[in-house]
């Protein structure tokens, strides 16, 4: 498992020692990217604030600005886990219940790395860089979280095909405008931005 990895937006690494952390450093971003760098790290610090009581998501170990220390998930990334066991999946949706239950939206749930298949079969969620907290839950996060549920099911579409229902499908075959807007417009910018060409270990997402 690489220990490092780096990005104009700074670098990830992972910290020896008992429990393992993940180190999210902004430090190291380019001049004119600082600013977007700390926003992100700040978001993703405040919803694992908000979804620290969850099993299968970071603990946060530390915020001040700068760095960001998050607890490490063992487990592999979904492409290589490629979970054919329906079990997964409905621990995965258990999973994403939740953290909207709490008010949150990872926004970023397409990316297979952003989801792992941990020791025990289930599934946990890292990276909330993009995520949107709204404690009542508006119109606006609603379509959110539904395409957090899209996703998922795109994932199950692919690995476990055979176990989506006819409701599923029905979801899968209906994106939003909202969702249609973001994927052709601000999400390819952010992923830019954020170099996701370098390549990811699991539990040790890059910046």
């Amino acid at each position: 498992m690489p220990s490092r990895s780096s990005s104009i937006l700074g670098s990830v690494r992972l910290l020896a020692g008992e429990p393992a952390l993940v180190c999210r450093d902004t430090r190291g971003a380019r001049w004119w990217a600082r600013p977007f760098a700390r926003r992100l790290a700040a978001r993703e610090a405040r919803a694992l604030r908000v979804l620290e009581d969850i099993e299968g998501i970071p603990r946060l170990h530390g915020w001040d600005g700068r760095q960001l220390l998050r607890s490490l998930i063992p487990g592999a990334m979904l492409r290589e886990a490629a979970p054919a066991d329906p079990a997964y999946f409905r621990s995965a949706l258990r999973l994403l219940r939740r953290i909207h239950r709490h008010g949150v939206a990872h926004n970023d749930l397409a990316r297979e790395p952003n989801w792992l298949a941990r020791p025990d079969g289930t599934a946990a969620i890292i990276d909330f860089q993009l995520a949107w907290h709204d404690p009542r839950r508006g119109r606006l996060f609603r379509l959110m979280a539904r395409e957090d549920l899209r996703h998922l099911l795109k994932h199950k579409r692919q690995y476990c095909p055979a176990q989506l229902t006819p409701g599923q499908r029905r979801l899968l075959a209906t994106p939003s405008l909202a969702a249609r807007a973001w994927r052709w417009t601000l999400l390819p910018l952010g992923r830019r931005l954020r170099g996701w060409a370098g390549s990811k270990a699991a539990g040790t997402e890059e910046p």
